[in-house]
């Protein structure tokens, strides 16, 4: 989900040890509902290291007057506070305006995509080798609504609904979108991350810069996320797998790819490493540095790798993946009926679908891999009882829509 990776990079922490962690996605707007005042975080720990630090894009880890990038280390800050935003007309998920420049509301003209590289670029090129800094981008595309950078009118129309109050959700743009549209919205985030690396290369900055390029989780509708199985919001490998690029031409040959597994919290450390400080001596982080494997040649860690949401959870061990499923389910359709949900076992060194279950033919292997995941869950913060996503609350709201159980997205 959005925001619970977004509060796990900034903290190296599981998002489950946060309140507002909990929620798939974030969306109440309170006091408690963001990243602890004070924690430390990725911005905040480089600071203190003397690097400038910046971010430009969605925020989505609470709202003002609490929460904000300013207040977790970032000197520097344009984007949005919620965790979706026209482009056109910047209006948030409430139909409420949603642009900022540090904690300052602002009202601007253009698409989204383009005022984000448009003040990255102009950041980029204000920095010089003298001082290290730490920059993050965090693209809305190519999240709903589905506007390419023509389609102005089509954020007028949004701003119609949100007047009207006839549609709940007018920015999810349930009656829109196509393949070529959502396209059209990657093409314009790419040439934006062009202009960016140009920047960097202008400035002589190129070389040593560590250049990363993620995903927060899986895509929905309109994404492409062949083989895997599961989407946004599942613990199957579309779920969770998604792409990852890195570029230090100083310390990495280029050219070069892996199949080992990391988890965001591992992004932490290794930055945090790379620049030559640690974590918070009273707040230790989940992740685990990845430089010694990326520049030294060291083996690749290995470890375990932990997943949860409220209705599902993951275990990844080298070959094999515990996929914890609560929710009723079904095969083929209606048929058959996992009332309670199961424990499946899938070696993904040659089932990257998760069709071949090996739980039965591996029985000690899931015990014990079921043991670590039980082990490690205990020491989150627990759902709350009434919490959207769990089981006991899915049952009963489909059984009074007359909904079958879930069948597994493919």
């Amino acid at each position: 989900w959005c925001s619970p990776m977004r509060i796990s990079l900034y903290t190296g922490r599981n998002p489950g040890r946060f309140v507002a962690g909990l929620e798939e996605p974030l969306t109440t707007r309170a006091d408690g509902m963001g990243i602890p005042h004070g924690h430390p975080t990725l911005p905040s720990m480089l600071k203190d290291a003397g690097y400038r630090t910046a971010m430009f894009g969605k925020w989505h880890c609470g709202w003002l007057p609490w929460y904000s990038p300013l207040k977790i280390g970032f000197e520097v800050f344009f984007g949005n506070l919620d965790g979706a935003m026209d482009y056109f007309c910047h209006l948030d998920t409430l139909g409420q305006k949603d642009l900022y420049e540090g904690e300052t509301p602002v009202e601007l003209q253009g698409y989204y995509t383009e005022l984000i590289a448009d003040r990255a670029v102009d950041y980029v090129r204000e920095q010089t080798t003298d001082q290290p800094f730490y920059m993050q981008v965090n693209w809305n595309a190519p999240h709903w609504p589905w506007e390419g950078p023509n389609d102005a009118e089509v954020g007028e129309e949004i701003e119609r609904r949100y007047r009207e109050g006839k549609d709940p959700f007018p920015l999810m743009h349930g009656d829109a979108g196509s393949l070529s549209k959502y396209a059209e919205l990657v093409e314009a985030m790419d040439d934006g991350i062009g202009r960016i690396l140009d920047a960097l290369d202008e400035q002589g900055l190129a070389d040593d810069t560590i250049v990363v390029f993620c995903s927060d989780n899986g895509g929905e509708r309109y994404s492409f996320m062949w083989p895997f199985v599961g989407e946004k919001g599942d613990c199957t490998e579309g779920g969770i797998r998604v792409p990852f690029v890195l570029r230090w031409p100083a310390a990495i040959d280029a050219g070069q790819w892996s199949a080992d597994t990391h988890v965001t919290m591992d992004w932490t450390a290794t930055f945090l490493d790379a620049a030559g400080t640690a974590a918070h001596p009273d707040v230790p982080i989940d992740g685990v540095s990845l430089l010694p494997w990326l520049v030294e040649g060291a083996e690749h860690p290995g470890h375990s790798l932990f997943w949860r949401i409220s209705s599902q959870g993951a275990l990844r061990r080298g070959r094999y993946k515990l996929f914890i499923d609560r929710r009723p389910q079904t095969r083929l359709g209606n048929w058959p009926l996992y009332p309670g949900g199961r424990v499946s076992l899938y070696d993904m060194a040659g089932d990257g679908r998760e069709h071949a279950d090996l739980a039965r033919s591996y029985p000690d292997l899931v015990a014990d891999m079921q043991a670590e995941w039980d082990a490690y869950n205990a020491t989150l913060l627990p759902y709350p009882a009434d919490h959207a996503g769990l089981p006991e609350q899915l049952g009963p709201r489909l059984a009074s829509s007359g909904n079958p159980a879930l069948s597994r997205p493919d």
